[in-house]
C-alpha cells in the first residue's frame, strides 16, 4: 500500500504543517520507509530537514499564481501528481479534492461564524473546496469533538464518515521538570520567584485574544508573558520574552498558560502546557478543553472579560498550595506512533475495500 500526504509545506511550523511532519516521522517508524516511503505533496519542501529523507518529495509550484487561486490550482495539480506517484491512499492535511482521508483541523465556515467575519468571494471558494474534499473523502479525521460537530452541523457530513482522533504530541519533548530546574528556567526568562506568570504563546495576538486578556487583567498583579511575535502596544503588565524556540521551557517556567481565542479548533498549546506540568486558562470554545482533565484547566466564558478576570483570580487562589499538574492531565494517548497506527488501520481498510 502506497500512502501519500498532501500538505501546504514540509517545514518547521505550527498547525497542520507540524502535524504532517509528525505523520512523516510516525510512518517511517511504522516501517513505511525505503521503497515504501510516503509520497509527500506540498508547495514548499525544506530539503535540509531530516524528515525530507523519509519521503518521496513532490513539490507543486503555485507561486506564479495570485494568492486566491493557489488552493484550487494545487488541488487540480495534485490529482495528476498522485497518479504519477502511484498513491493508493492519500491523507489530505490541506484543502484538496480526492484525498481518501481528509484531516479536519478546522473549518472555514466555523472560523467565519466564530469571528463574525463577513464571507467574501475568496471565502466562498475555500468553503466550496472544503465541501468537495469532505464529500469525496472515504473518512474524515476530526482533530476534536468540536470539529466533528461542525462537520455534521455546517457541512452535512454523515457521522458514520467521521473519526475523532486528537492530534499527537511529543511526550519526550513536552514533559515536567523538577523544582530546581524550573527555578533555573524562571530565572533564565527573567521571572521573579514571587511573580504569577501567565504565558501567552502566540504569533497572531488579535486572533488569540491578547486585547481581551489585557482588558480583563488590567491592574492585576500578574505578568502576561508573550512568547512569539512582539506585541505592538504592550500593557503595563505585559512582558515580551521573545520567540521561544524551546517553547517547552517557557511552559515549565510559567504558572499558567493563557489564551482567549475566538476560534481554536483544537489548540495543541493546551496539551503541550499541561504535559509540561502547567495548567491552562482557556475559553470554553477551545477544542482541546475536552481532552484536558478538570484539575489541569480553568475555563471561562468566551469573550467575557469579567468571567476571565474571575477565573484567573480563582486559578491563582487554587494554585497557591498545589503541586505541579499530575501526569493524568491529558485524557487521550498523545503518542505519535499510536495516532499513526490508527491512520494506517484506516488506510488499510480503505485499500482493502477497493
Amino acid at each position: 500500500m502506497r500512502i501519500g500526504i498532501s500538505a501546504n509545506a514540509l517545514k518547521h511550523s505550527g498547525g497542520l504543517e507540524r502535524y504532517a511532519m509528525d505523520l512523516v516521522r510516525g510512518l517511517a517508524a511504522a516501517g513505511f520507509d525505503g521503497k515504501r516511503k510516503p509520497a509527500f505533496f506540498a508547495r514548499k519542501i525544506d530539503m535540509s530537514l531530516a524528515e525530507s529523507r523519509l519521503i518521496e518529495a513532490h513539490r507543486i509550484k503555485v507561486s506564479f499564481l495570485p494568492g486566491k487561486l493557489r488552493d484550487a490550482y494545487f488541488s487540480w495539480a495534485l490529482k495528476r501528481a498522485r497518479k504519477r506517484a502511484k498513491v493508493d491512499v492519500l491523507i489530505g492535511c490541506n484543502r484538496v479534492e480526492g484525498s481518501e482521508i481528509a484531516i479536519c483541523g478546522g473549518t472555514h465556515i466555523g472560523f467565519l461564524r466564530a469571528t463574525g467575519r463577513r464571507e467574501k468571494r475568496s471565502d466562498t471558494r475555500q468553503i466550496a473546496l472544503e465541501r468537495r474534499q469532505y464529500a469525496q473523502a472515504e473518512v474524515i479525521v476530526a482533530h476534536s469533538d468540536m470539529m466533528s460537530d461542525e462537520l455534521r452541523a455546517l457541512y452535512g457530513v454523515d457521522s458514520r464518515k467521521i473519526r475523532v482522533l486528537y492530534p499527537p504530541v511529543d511526550g519526550a519533548r513536552f514533559s515536567p521538570v523538577d523544582a530546581a530546574t524550573r527555578a533555573r528556567l524562571r530565572e533564565r526568562f527573567g521571572f521573579k520567584p514571587d511573580e504569577t506568570v501567565l504565558l501567552f504563546p502566540s504569533s497572531s495576538h488579535e486572533r488569540k485574544g491578547l486585547p481581551l486578556i489585557e482588558k480583563a487583567l488590567a491592574g492585576m498583579n500578574v505578568v502576561i508573558a508573550v512568547a512569539g511575535r512582539a506585541p505592538e502596544k504592550a500593557a503595563a503588565n505585559v512582558r515580551y520574552v521573545g520567540y521561544a524556540k524551546n517553547i517547552e521551557d517557557a511552559y515549565r517556567a510559567a504558572d499558567f498558560t493563557i489564551l482567549a481565542s475566538s476560534y481554536e479548533p483544537f489548540g495543541l498549546v493546551g496539551i503541550e502546557s499541561v504535559m509540561c506540568g502547567t495548567p491552562v486558562i482557556f475559553p470554553a470554545c477551545i477544542g482541546c478543553c475536552d481532552a484536558i482533565a478538570d484539575h489541569a484547566k480553568h475555563v471561562f466564558k468566551s469573550g467575557d472579560a469579567d468571567d476571565l478576570r474571575r477565573t484567573v483570580l480563582d486559578a491563582i487562589e487554587t494554585r497557591r498550595d498545589a503541586a505541579r499538574v499530575p501526569d493524568d492531565a491529558v485524557r487521550y494517548d498523545t503518542r505519535v506512533d499510536s495516532h499513526v497506527r490508527a491512520l494506517i488501520d484506516i488506510a488499510r481498510d480503505i485499500a482493502t475495500k477497493r
